[in-house]
């Protein structure tokens, strides 16, 4: 695994290629261009403010205390993240199977084309972080949140999601080539995936519920709970997981990538031989 990174890395120059040709293609007729990667978030946003931040905004009060009123600070961060999330594993599962002449044809490591849908997806996800950070000042400035150290959860944050991406993209891309319902598959886990995360509701409030130990337990080992914990942290400082979560989400990652990566390099001559 340690030489095929610094294949990559070698080779560095041919992913930065790839990322700016899917995002060329992906936008080049469309008239916003990509406008879309912040009006889709903010469009999704809005929509879940007003079910759980209007209609439900007890247990929003609850759980954020002094800073409910920033709520749609909160969700947003959360959609932002997901967005990203949601892009790489539904562009990545198809990577191999949507670009296979090029993948035949091309004299480079089969990993660039999953792992450059991942580094594309999070270009996306950056460019939109400059309207959390104004959002964020002004909910600062009118004395709503309190970030302090916390923000420094946003690096780890990233890293986490992006080793976590990589290797769900490896796995997922690989397994797809030679079964195609992979991707239907993954179509109702990320939607469950969704609900199944503190991305437009407080963690707390599972942590509190009345479900049974073994599935809070179970809800606590998916990595993305302790990474959206992070995402949310960056304004939120009570946010931050303990070092129970965080060791646990910490460790899934790095299962994941090594799985994901592992999975792939076994498969790949059956993948070739497929495509």
């Amino acid at each position: 695994m340690a030489a095929g990174v610094g294949t990559l890395w070698s080779n560095r120059g041919a992913l930065r290629i790839l990322v700016r040709r899917d995002l060329a293609v992906k936008y080049q007729q469309s008239a916003l261009g990509y406008l879309w990667s912040l009006i889709e978030p903010l469009g999704f946003g809005a929509i879940y403010w007003f079910v759980f931040g209007v209609l439900y905004e007890r247990d929003t009060d609850r759980y954020l205390g002094e800073a409910a009123d920033s709520y749609p600070l909160f969700l947003f961060t959360g959609i932002f993240a997901w967005m990203w999330a949601n892009s790489a594993l539904g562009e990545a599962t198809n990577a191999l199977t949507g670009q296979a002449r090029l993948i035949t044809t091309m004299n480079l490591p089969r990993q660039f084309f999953p792992i450059g849908r991942v580094a594309g997806r999070v270009a996306e996800y950056l460019a939109g972080l400059p309207l959390l950070v104004a959002a964020a000042a002004a909910y600062a400035v009118a004395g709503r949140i309190h970030p302090g150290w916390s923000v420094l959860a946003l690096p780890l944050a990233i890293a986490l999601q992006g080793v976590l991406l990589v290797g769900l993209a490896l796995l997922l891309s690989a397994a797809n080539v030679l079964m195609r319902d992979v991707e239907r598959i993954m179509r109702l886990v990320v939607r469950v995936l969704f609900y199944a995360t503190p991305i437009i509701y407080p963690f707390g409030l599972v942590r509190d519920s009345s479900l049974p130990d073994w599935l809070k337990v179970g809800y606590e080992l998916n990595p993305l709970v302790g990474i959206f914990q992070l995402h949310h942290a960056v304004w939120y400082p009570d946010e931050f997981p303990d070092a129970r979560l965080l060791g646990t989400t910490i460790a899934g990652c790095l299962v994941v990538l090594v799985i994901g990566w592992w999975t792939f390099r076994r498969l790949e001559p059956a993948v070739l031989k497929e495509l």
